[in-house]
């Protein structure tokens, strides 16, 4: 840090030198042979430069002396951060469950990795929450061939994201949720921003701050990761992040709509034998009855919440 000389304190002396630091350089003087200092406008410099670049609680017992800049500006994920997309959700979560409720739906739109993970996120919820096939529904460009195989310039088409909607009759009781890494798929945007002309609640997850996708979006969710590992394979951190968003998404709803109780999935379908067996130890837990009884009422009455509310001791 700069260090004030004291001894100058006087009118004729105030212009002078008067601020003094160290020469980072460590390079000698060589009348003294002592490490060179730096004085007044490149010490204040030096003292600035240092303030910026330590980190909070870096000195001891001075925890207050530098900043948060460098967390800022390359860790992504600060606490402040992990705030601000809590609470994106959260808010998305509250407008979503309201229109649910009114008979609307949540309509995932992407393409290619972010259009992928949205069907699958949709995929999933029938058979885990036990709702309706049109309930939460995912849609990306090119179609269902394109889960497997892509459909080049699909996303490009400013008009196929809103075709696509409007093939499932899409209403204002709906939600629809633009989901794209980059923030700038054409297929998205422009389905969004239609989306919005016709009173349609819209939302986005996007990996960029700022994005195209967002400016047309009433609740952007910005999970902002940063480079990827391999440039521009969005399938990896972005993807990763997309997708814990997206189950964050679907399963607060589902828990808002009663479709869980505690932490058990009671109306999930019984379409294999290991969430027959699931269903069953759940029942026994519930009503305490043993393993057959469980299974038997579990088969006549098709989930776990059925069974518990029709047994009757």
């Amino acid at each position: 840090m700069s260090r004030y000389d004291a001894t100058q304190t006087n009118e004729s002396t105030r212009s002078s030198r008067i601020f003094k630091d160290l020469n980072l350089d460590f390079q000698q003087n060589t009348a003294t042979k002592d490490i060179q200092k730096i004085t007044d406008v490149e010490s204040v410099k030096r003292s600035v430069r240092n303030l910026i670049s330590t980190n909070h609680y870096e000195k001891p017992f001075h925890p207050e002396i530098g900043s948060n800049l460098r967390g800022l500006l390359f860790e992504l994920m600060t606490p402040q951060m992990n705030h601000v997309i809590t609470k994106q959700i959260e808010n998305l979560i509250n407008a979503i469950v309201p229109k649910m409720k009114k008979g609307g739906r949540l309509f995932y739109l992407g393409a290619g990795t972010s259009g992928r993970l949205g069907v699958i996120d949709a995929s999933e919820c029938p058979p885990t929450f036990g709702v309706d096939n049109g309930l939460v529904i995912g849609i990306m460009a090119g179609g269902d061939k394109a889960m497997r195989k892509a459909v080049e310039f699909a996303e490009d088409s400013r008009e196929l994201g809103w075709n696509d909607l409007s093939e499932h009759a899409i209403n204002t009781n709906d939600v629809v949720l633009g989901i794209a890494a980059s923030g700038t798929t054409p297929y998205v945007i422009a389905a969004l921003k239609k989306c919005q002309e016709e009173n349609i609640t819209t939302a986005a997850i996007v990996c960029n701050a700022f994005s195209p996708v967002s400016e047309v979006s009433d609740y952007p969710i910005e999970v902002v990761v940063g480079p990827e590992f391999v440039t521009g394979s969005t399938r990896m951190k972005s993807g990763t992040a997309q997708k814990l968003v997206l189950n964050m998404i679907s399963t607060a709803v589902m828990i808002k709509l009663g479709k869980v109780k505690g932490n058990k999935m009671v109306d999930m379908h019984l379409s294999n034998k290991k969430l027959v067996d699931r269903g069953t130890k759940m029942l026994m837990q519930e009503i305490g009855v043993e393993y057959e009884t469980a299974n038997a009422l579990l088969i006549q009455f098709g989930s776990v919440r059925n069974a518990v509310n029709n047994y009757n001791g």
